[in-house]
Parts: C-alpha cells; structure tokens; sequence
C-alpha cells in the first residue's frame, strides 16, 4: 500500500513538471490521473489496490465517531439522573480478530469510548476483560461490540 501512495505523489508531481502548471487543481488533475495509472499497474504492485483500504479507514474512523457520540450521551444520561441506578460490572469479550494489530486497535477504540475501559487480553489473545459502567447484560454489550467495533476492524485487516 505505501509503495503505492508514494507512486501515486511522485506520478503527481512529475505531472506538474511536464505540464509546467503548478496549481493545486493541476496537482489534482495529476493525482487522478496518477491514480488511474495505479489502478492499471495493481496487478504487478504489492498488496491490494489502496483507495479500497483507504475507505475502510475512513469507514472505521466514521463508525467510531458515531460510537462516540452514542457514549458520550449515555454517560452524560448517567449523570444527569437525580438517582443512581447505573450498574457497573466487569465482564469478558470474546472476539474473532486473530492479528495483535486487530486487537490492540479493537481494545483501543473501546477503551476511548466513554464508559467503557478495557482491562487487558487473556494470553492466547481470544478475550478482551472489559469494565463497563452501565452494564446491562453480557450479550447486548458484545452484540454492541462485535456489530460496530469489531466487524469495521475486521474489514481494515481484510483490505490488506
């Protein structure tokens, strides 16, 4: 993929050079181009054509965004309530990702999230220890995880 992003710049930038304009809508006419150029050259660079990983990351980092916000107004549900009537409870995630890459981010994305810490991995890196603190049953909150979290995390590894 990063040999393909610096091909990608450098096409560009020749561009500029042959054509004597140095704007940044030639930049861009040059980066498309360059880009097509890419796309027809995939077969014989290393790993997949990059635009398609590309928008998986866009996709994740939109996902997380959006899991974001759903925390922030669940936690600020939790303290704006006169009466505390939140349970907290640690409990296990047993997750699918394979790669430590995969699982490092996974354990990350949810340890941002408001409300939510994660713990640590169990040594054959299947489960993630987890405290939550709204927690209302183990399966809702990894049918959370594994539904958002964990399938956008999946597709980045999948686009390698």
């Amino acid at each position: 993929m990063a040999v393909q992003i610096l091909l990608n710049l450098i096409l560009s930038v020749f561009w500029l050079f042959v054509t004597g304009s140095y704007t940044l809508n030639n930049f861009i006419l040059g980066y498309l181009f360059a880009l097509i150029l890419v796309y027809l050259m995939r077969g014989i660079l290393p790993g997949r054509f990059y635009i398609k990983t590309f928008y998986k990351i866009i996709k994740l980092v939109g996902v997380f965004l959006i899991e974001l916000i759903k925390a922030n107004i669940d936690v600020l549900r939790i303290i704006l309530k006169p009466k505390l009537k939140h349970e907290p409870a640690f409990f296990v995630y047993h997750t699918d990702l394979t790669t430590d890459w995969q699982i490092v981010l996974l354990s990350n994305l949810i340890t941002l999230t408001p409300g939510t810490v994660v713990l640590g991995v169990s040594d054959d890196r299947t489960k993630i220890f987890i405290h939550c603190i709204d927690f209302s049953t183990t399966e809702e909150e990894t049918e959370s995880i594994k539904s958002s979290l964990e399938k956008v995390v999946r597709e980045v590894g999948e686009s390698e």
